[in-house]
């Protein structure tokens, strides 16, 4: 058997959710897969993967062989291009992501400089409010806001950011400064957490934390939206301090309630393979995190 082989077919029957499919993308006979499936995990002595008329499953044994096969591939392409004298430079793609407005604010300009820098590399960049499945959706690197789980995800810590509450300055001017969370009650609430027609906010009272039921007059799944009709001056909002920090450092909007606030919360930058991380993820988490803690807005 060969092994090398056959875990370049498993890894990609992972990827593509299927055998049909994975022979397609190897320009083989779906035959050969299994077969090369079947003389892996016979060697193995373990099953990788739960075969069913219509699905394709991966075992834990085989989500976790499938990360491995995955570095060990990685290391080989890398040390044939360093034998080819390609290692030099970083090159191929790179996958990224990064909550909507963060991405957009604080990860393009950095991805956009490092592609000037590095010609060989592509980037395919996820701005989206989700945490992705890093192993599954195939991202090399993530920014993550919030504490993390435990997983087999390396991270770097690169800053803080906290959940504030602020308004137009013209708001404030007509319907007076809240200085107390209960005192929410009598303004208006743009709520940038959903389409609901109520919204908790929790605030830290006497050193504890409550909650506080509020009737939004705008509900909506935009923090770019919620900042816009907080800035027109129709009433207060709550978002992440790094959405806002623009129009704080502008007087355009401004902070309130700032003594009832929760800890900040932390962000990394996470990536998967460790020490064994490619060349270019390699590279681009030491740009990434110098210019991320060197971001007044995070720090």
């Amino acid at each position: 058997m060969d092994q090398l082989y056959a875990m370049t077919v498993f890894v990609t029957v992972v990827d593509e959710g299927g055998f049909a499919s994975a022979a397609r993308r190897l320009n083989v006979s779906p035959p050969v897969v299994t077969r090369a499936i079947a003389d892996l995990e016979e060697h193995l002595q373990v099953r990788l993967l739960t075969r069913t008329t219509r699905v394709v499953r991966v075992t834990e044994a085989g989500a976790r062989y499938a990360l491995d096969c995955r570095r060990l591939l990685a290391d080989i392409k890398e040390a044939d291009e360093a034998a080819q004298g390609m290692h030099g430079a970083p090159r191929g793609d790179l996958t990224l992501t990064a909550p909507v407005r963060f991405g957009n604010m604080h990860v393009m300009p950095i991805v956009a400089d490092y592609l000037r820098t590095y010609p060989e590399v592509n980037a395919s960049c996820w701005f989206v409010d989700r945490v992705m499945n890093m192993v599954e959706e195939g991202v090399d690197v993530a920014v993550r806001i919030g504490d993390l789980p435990d997983s087999s995800l390396h991270a770097i810590r690169v800053g803080t950011v906290r959940r504030v509450v602020c308004a137009s300055p013209g708001y404030l001017e007509a319907h007076g400064i809240p200085l107390h969370p209960q005192d929410l009650g009598r303004h208006t609430v743009i709520s940038a957490t959903g389409i609901t027609a109520s919204a908790q906010w929790r605030f830290m009272v006497d050193g504890q934390p409550r909650s506080y039921e509020l009737q939004p007059r705008i509900a909506t799944n935009s923090n770019e939206s919620a900042i816009t009709a907080a800035l027109s001056g129709f009433g207060l909002t709550r978002l992440m301090s790094y959405q806002v920090a623009d129009h704080l450092r502008a007087g355009t909007l401004k902070l309130l309630l700032t003594g009832f606030e929760h800890a900040p919360l932390p962000v990394h930058v996470v990536y998967q393979e460790g020490r064994q991380a490619s060349q270019k993820v390699r590279t681009f988490l030491d740009v990434m995190v110098e210019r991320l803690r060197a971001n007044t807005a995070l720090n």
